[in-house]
């Protein structure tokens, strides 16, 4: 039996799935970028006129997309140290590594997960980090 989880905290999913699904004691995620909830701005990203990427901080969306992934783990029911996997993918490896890792182990000092980090050429709305996940949930 699976359940879907939304969340009321993370920005809505940007097409027909929902943030996250519980299949026995497991909760995987789906994408999660780092958009907030009520805004169109992505937290950290410069965009002209036409729409188009001009500059972004990797950082605050480092930040963003770790909120919001906290965010559907909690009203799911589970925690972050229940994290077990996470497939991160970024646009920009060669500018955004370094910086992305630290603050991964920062956030992540505890929990420790499994994780996969690749880049991408892009995602579908202008964001430079996703995350997909996977967490257990409390017996």
């Amino acid at each position: 039996m699976a359940d879907r989880v939304t969340s009321q905290r993370a920005a809505p999913p940007v097409g027909a799935f929902p943030h996250a699904r519980r299949v026995g004691n497991l909760l995987f995620l789906s994408g999660i970028g780092p958009r907030v909830r009520g805004s169109h701005d992505i937290p950290g990203v410069t965009l002209d006129a036409q729409g188009n990427v001009t500059d972004h901080d990797i950082a605050i969306q480092c930040k963003s997309v770790f909120d919001n992934v906290r965010a559907i783990l909690e009203d799911a029911g589970t925690t972050w140290n229940r994290l077990v996997d996470v497939t991160v993918f970024l646009t920009d490896m060669e500018n955004d590594f370094a910086v992305y890792n630290r603050l991964w182990a920062e956030y992540f000092k505890d929990a420790q997960p499994c994780r996969t980090t690749v880049e991408v050429t892009r995602l579908p709305t202008p964001i430079a980090i996703e995350l997909k996940c996977i967490a257990t949930m409390p017996e």
